[in-house]
């Protein structure tokens, strides 16, 4: 990390982000211990098998059970890179503590991310010095973005000797960790201290504001084939791009806004507030949708969900749903946005048809007052720079094709992982195709 970087990555205060409070806060040391102490260290857990990225969960716990939170956090970060982000984010409703044999039994799983976050958060303030990189190699590696798989396959790579840049086009690095979790399981600042220690591993640098094109046509730009040329690997974390359209009448204009470019102003934005804002209504069904939806009712707004299926198809995670539900968020199934109505200027209400079997009924619907409209029906890929490179293909849903075992492109000097390959998982799925990539960039680099 260069000298400056945390002070010039330092949010502004007075942001909307800084008023929620922590869903699932740090543990006190008494309360990671009494917690630690239930863990029955199963043998075969179920609970490492869930995990994408492997971590040997019963060994950390026991690790902080017998005092060792440095031998824990170095159990989990030796699987994880991310494993402080992990703790807070991961879903581990249906992924470790899903499987954590407690809940076959009824009772209340371990509370894996919790006792994951105490350890990797104390241990990162206290002794940050847990890896040694090896010594440099001369190798260079560019990584085109700067969300958690690139800042993964980074810190993997320079721990091996190699010199990581990564090139971001925003301000802000750090990709979906930074602007784009709920603010209720991650800050942005949480975030940004996460990757400047795995800025600290070795030779990483960051460079913002320059965005990677086919064709480099002036300054904050460089050109794929330059990139090519001047690095031995080039690793593409992508991500995802904008907020999907309804393409309604009415839909432009203010009042209007895509799902994660709502969160990333809530994050980011300071003195932002949602003045005049009393009911909101949130299209979508997925995970996004119910972040956002969320946030909102924790901001005093009367949120509810349009949905144009049943409840039971929707994507989102159901203790997602249910969370939001106890913050009165209202979820309207089978209804189909029609179109939004403004007076002066202003979104005043919306029209909304009634479904069944996913086809409008013939003049069934209502009109439902509206102050703000929040739209999380998905995201555009980002073809445009994926294509700019010789070789890499995209499928017939705009995701980077990659062989599945090595997350190799068509170009043999490419690879690539995250939310481009995988269309938007977890931040603990972009870590594991992060791991996969560079387990091959390493065998590349030695000329296997």
């Amino acid at each position: 990390m260069r000298e400056g970087d945390a002070k010039r990555w330092a949010l502004p205060p007075n942001r909307a982000e800084e008023g929620f409070e922590d869903k699932k806060p740090l543990y006190t040391p008494a309360e990671a211990l009494a917690e630690a102490n239930r863990c029955l260290y199963c043998s075969g857990a179920p609970c490492i098998q869930a995990c994408p990225t492997g971590i040997d969960v019963p060994t950390f716990i026991r690790k902080i059970g017998t005092g060792n939170l440095k031998g824990a956090a170095r159990t989990i970060l030796s699987a994880n890179l991310l494993g402080q982000s992990c703790a807070q984010v991961c879903p581990v409703e249906v992924l470790c503590a899903g499987s954590c044999v407690y809940t076959g039994w009824g009772r209340e799983p371990i509370a894996i991310g919790r006792l994951q976050r105490y350890a990797v958060e104390n241990t990162l303030a206290s002794h940050p010095a847990i890896f040694q990189a090896k010594p440099p190699t001369g190798k260079r590696i560019a990584l085109v973005g700067s969300g958690p798989a690139s800042i993964a396959a980074a810190g993997l790579l320079a721990l091996e000797g190699h010199t990581c840049l990564i090139y971001e086009r925003k301000a802000l690095p750090g990709g979906l960790n930074t602007l784009g979790i709920a603010p209720y399981k991650l800050k942005g600042q949480e975030a940004l201290r996460e990757l400047e220690w795995v800025l600290s591993l070795g030779r990483i640098e960051v460079r913002t504001g320059i965005e990677v094109v086919e064709t480099a046509t002036g300054p904050g730009q460089v050109s794929t084939t330059e990139l090519l040329a001047s690095h031995d690997a080039v690793f593409l974390g992508l991500g995802l791009g904008a907020d999907a359209r309804l393409g309604i009448p009415g839909e432009q204009g203010e009042g209007v806004q895509g799902a994660t470019h709502l969160i990333e102003r809530l994050k980011t934005e300071p003195g932002l507030t949602l003045e005049g804002v009393r009911r909101a209504l949130v299209i979508g069904g997925g995970n996004t949708a119910l972040d956002i939806a969320h946030e909102l009712a924790l901001l005093g707004v009367e949120v509810a969900m349009v949905y144009r299926r049943s409840e039971q198809e929707m994507g989102g995670y159901v203790h997602e749903l249910d969370a939001a539900r106890l913050d009165g968020v209202r979820l309207l199934e089978n209804r189909q946005p029609v179109e939004i109505l403004r007076e002066d200027g202003r979104v005043v209400a919306m029209r909304l048809a009634f479904l069944a079997e996913g086809k409008p009924l013939p003049g069934a619907g209502e009109t439902l007052p509206t102050d703000l409209v929040a739209v999380a029906i998905g995201q555009e890929r980002a073809t445009q720079v994926a294509r700019a490179f010789a070789g890499v293909v995209l499928d017939e849903r705009g995701r980077v094709k990659v062989d599945p075992l090595t997350h190799r492109t068509g170009n043999p000097k490419v690879w690539s992982g995250g939310d481009c390959v995988n269309g938007g998982k977890e931040v603990v799925n972009a870590v594991a195709e992060a791991k996969l990539a560079v387990r091959d960039i390493q065998r590349y680099l030695a000329g296997e």
